[in-house]
């Protein structure tokens, strides 16, 4: 497999450029090597965005170096996978944390009763942000981690637990118990459910 090797050069202050390139590196999923080497499977996409990224190092004083290679052998490549899968798996494994918390708040509002529009709201954004943080960790997961499988499942769990929960919302309010769950877009954008 071929991969691309990004080695920045940083000067030391002001500080703001070496953390800014941490967390784009981090953000799109590059592996850390070794102090200062991250490596990108060779992909298009992901070397564009090197190649920007390296100008935007240079505007700010600092230098940058691209380069494709190669593993020597299968050892090496599974290596380098394994570490990738292996980031990719904590990040998993507090997306479950966080979808276990969700399913929690769901029992507890049902629990007390709070079948209201607002809770309704509320537990829907924080489903959205659940969606919005997988799409994120899905992006930089490039050899399908272990626990991605598990995680996608803990999503859909979240989708059932608040589809209940909005057909007690709707009981409660009178409306149709058997309306569709999902928000349904009026002319001028608002959504309602």
């Amino acid at each position: 497999m071929d991969w691309l090797l990004f080695l920045p050069q940083l000067p030391t202050t002001p500080s703001s450029l070496r953390v800014t390139v941490w967390r784009r590196m981090r953000q799109v999923g590059a592996l850390g090597l070794q102090n200062g080497v991250w490596v990108l499977p060779q992909r298009a996409d992901l070397e564009q965005w090197l190649q920007d990224l390296r100008a935007q190092v240079r505007q700010q004083g600092g230098e940058a170096w691209l380069f494709r290679a190669q593993t020597p052998d299968a050892e090496a490549e599974g290596l380098i996978r394994d570490r990738f899968c292996t980031e990719r798996d904590e990040e998993y494994r507090e997306f479950l944390e966080r979808c276990q918390d969700f399913l929690a708040e769901i029992a507890k509002e049902s629990q007390q009763g709070k079948y209201t529009y607002a809770e309704m709201e509320e537990i829907e954004e924080d489903l959205e942000k659940l969606e919005h943080w997988l799409g994120k960790i899905r992006g930089r997961d490039f050899f399908e981690a272990a626990l991605s499988v598990e995680a996608t499942t803990a999503l859909k769990t979240c989708h059932q637990a608040f589809a209940v929960f909005v057909s007690h919302v709707y009981a409660r309010e009178g409306l149709n118990a058997a309306a569709d769950t999902e928000s349904q877009t009026l002319n001028d954008g608002d959504a309602i459910p």
